[in-house]
């Protein structure tokens, strides 16, 4: 596999997903005939087994289970009714079906897929199934189509190892994800360094296997990004899967499935960071130290316009007027950040002040 840009893996991923979606009798990987890409009663005992899906929940919409997950993100993201979810890499639409039925009619789920084919095939069993509450969008989830804090509970199933960046993933997921959110996340992680046989084949990357990230990578990604209680754990029995899908490969003694948790923190002063490196400097808690409350609270609006945080912004504000702080300070305070965040090498000559 000797392209390996970032834009290659992508293609190759895609070309490979969309070949699923257009029918293709292999999902999980390139030329394995088992496991995952057996056909009827071995699927659904595998995934009983070792995905943690019940016979009710692959009944219940089977016509979206296309069999490319690692695990049950449904189950282990406790979904409530009336939140919104966001599932990464959705393919047909398999786990966002199943939250949307957690969500109840008051909640909605958004499915994203790089892949046109798949969006086209979740679009089209949800309008057979009849369910209102889900919609589905093409982007990459480097780059999610998804406002700002506007998300409770981000799934994925066994997609973010094949993504050629996955520190951009989570910091994805951490803007979208509104404070006190949540990931629920199954993915194949590594649990020893790769051969390098294993990583420079194709058909191991598009199986989720060669682009796996080991644990203590992911726990220290996810770390410095900002979440906290972080929990990342292996399933044991997954290994024998993953066997399955690359028979005498030995891929199952260097990846397998895990579940992984993490929240974006609810308060304000315990967020280590934002989005970006740039971003960082304009962190809340040390900046605040030795002030007092009337020059705190302006230069944290500054910040949080600077660094283009809203949920910080309207923390802020709220602040502000509790603390009946002057509006010529705080709109001083906004048109500074607003320079920075524009012009952030510039030489600082602007007049902000207020008639």
């Amino acid at each position: 596999m000797k392209d390996q840009s970032p834009d290659r893996i992508r293609q190759r991923v895609r070309e490979h997903y969309g070949k699923v979606a257009r029918g293709s009798p292999c999902g999980c990987s390139a030329g394995a005939q088992s496991g995952c890409c057996a056909p009827g009663s071995q699927i659904s005992e595998s995934m009983g087994k070792v995905l943690g899906y019940s016979e009710a929940e692959l009944s219940a919409v089977e016509g979206a289970n296309m069999n490319l997950g690692c695990g049950n993100p449904v189950a282990i993201g406790k979904i409530q009714p009336g939140e919104t979810v966001l599932d990464l890499g959705c393919g047909g639409g398999f786990d966002s079906f199943l939250a949307a039925k957690a969500v109840g009619a008051e909640g909605r789920v958004i499915g994203v897929d790089m892949t046109p084919e798949m969006i086209s095939k979740a679009r089209e069993n949800a309008e057979t199934m009849k369910v209102t509450n889900v919609s589905f969008r093409l982007g990459e989830i480097e780059h999610l189509p998804v406002a700002d804090a506007s998300v409770d509970v981000i799934l994925s199933n066994c997609v973010i190892n094949l993504s050629p960046d996955k520190a951009r993933v989570w910091r994805e997921a951490y803007r979208v994800l509104r404070p006190g959110g949540r990931l629920a996340i199954s993915d194949v992680v590594a649990t020893a360094e790769l051969p390098e046989r294993l990583r420079e084949q194709a058909s191991l990357l598009t199986g989720c296997v060669s682009g796996a990230e080991h644990v203590e990578t992911l726990d220290t990604q996810l770390t410095e990004i900002g979440f906290e209680n972080i929990d990342i754990r292996i399933r044991p029995k997954s290994r024998e899967l993953i066997g399955e899908w690359f028979p005498n490969s030995g891929a199952e003694q260097y990846v397998a499935s895990a579940d992984i948790e993490a929240k974006k923190p609810l308060s304000l002063e315990n967020e280590p960071s934002t989005l970006t490196k740039r971003q960082r400097r304009f962190t809340m808690k040390p900046m605040f130290k030795g002030l007092d409350t009337e020059t705190q609270l302006p230069v944290g609006i500054g910040a949080a316009v600077a660094a283009g945080c809203i949920p910080c912004l309207e923390k802020m504000v709220d602040l502000a007027d509790k603390a009946s702080i002057e509006s010529k300070k705080l709109k001083a305070a906004a048109i500074i950040g607003q320079f920075v965040k524009e012009q952030p090498t510039a030489h600082m000559e602007v007049d902000a002040s207020v008639n």
